[in-house]
């Protein structure tokens, strides 16, 4: 491999460690074509990048990023690397469902990279279990909602009162 493709390949991982809120390290030894395939298909659909690299250009990238010495124990062996740049657990949810559908499917996750911090293998399934943005969204639209419509319901429920009161005392008279 020339010298300038491997510069491009850590230009490119550098600005991934930087740019991306959540990197997820994969061993894939043991995945036949057919499953890395539809691995690939997975994660393709929920927008989601899968890249392999060699470990050392990888490394360098991670230097270069600022997380030197980070990554020394993931990086060994064949190791993917699932990130996207819109959904910082959407790799997490692709694994997961992957895993869940391909029962016989031997993926491994080495370690999380989220936020700039570095996980343990096991949280991509806390990560996986996170609502999306979406829902965050219209949970928290919903939330701030709520108090205005209590408040406008129980102002609407004493108006009713108060036009009762005064129909009654209309035709009391």
């Amino acid at each position: 491999m020339a010298n300038l493709d491997k510069n491009k390949i850590v230009d490119n991982l550098t600005e991934k460690f930087k740019n991306c809120s959540g990197i997820y390290f994969t061993n894939y030894t043991g995945l036949d074509v057919k499953s890395i395939t539809k691995l690939r298909q997975n994660f393709r659909s929920n927008d989601v990048d899968f890249i392999v690299s060699k470990n050392t250009l990888t490394k360098i990238a991670a230097k270069n990023a600022g997380f030197e010495n980070k990554f020394n124990e993931i990086l060994n062996g064949q190791v993917g690397i699932a990130y996207s740049l819109d959904d910082g657990v959407s790799p997490a949810r692709s694994i997961k469902s992957f895993l869940k559908d391909n029962d016989n499917a031997t993926l491994d996750v080495l370690g999380v990279l989220f936020e700039g911090e570095l996980y343990p293998p096991e949280k991509y399934k806390e990560f996986a279990d996170l609502p999306t943005k979406e829902v965050l969204l219209s949970k928290l639209l919903s939330a701030l909602n709520e108090p205005m419509t209590k408040f406008a319901g129980t102002l609407n429920g004493a108006m009713q009162s108060m036009i009762g009161v005064l129909n009654n005392l209309k035709e009391k008279k």
